[in-house]
């Protein structure tokens, strides 16, 4: 198995291994997905929102039949998108080319553990 895929993975067997928290209760999750993913993503995870054609490649539907097997067969593939950036600076400079300052994040475990929850919660009750 490759680094990536292994570290992958890893990230999954973390975010799996959570208590179970319900949907309602994930408000940190919610919050950091409002603040930080939607402004792309869109509140319905479907690429959406404002800023979701404006990147080069057009910010993904992450409700599609193809993402959730991407999500069952590497369930850390969210968090390592917010830790690896595979698209490279693609993130900061969409947001820097269309005038939007998104303040610095320390993220914590937890923080991983809540937007990937929330998300997951999202993306599986999507059709």
């Amino acid at each position: 198995m490759k680094a990536r895929e292994l570290f992958i993975a890893s990230l999954g067997a973390l975010m799996l291994s959570q208590s179970s928290q319900s949907f309602a209760q994930n408000s940190n999750g919610k919050n950091l997905y409002a603040q930080r993913c939607a402004m792309c993503h869109g509140a319905d995870i479907k690429g959406t929102g404002p800023l979701a054609n404006k990147s080069n490649p057009p910010t993904p539907d992450l409700t599609t039949v193809a993402f959730k097997k991407r999500l069952e067969d590497y369930p850390g593939v969210i968090v390592s998108s917010v830790i690896l950036r595979p698209n490279g600076d693609l993130i900061p400079r969409t947001l820097r080319e269309n005038g939007v300052k998104l303040a610095p994040h320390a993220w914590t475990v937890q923080d991983f553990r809540d937007l990937h929850r929330y998300m997951s919660d999202v993306i599986s009750k999507s059709r």
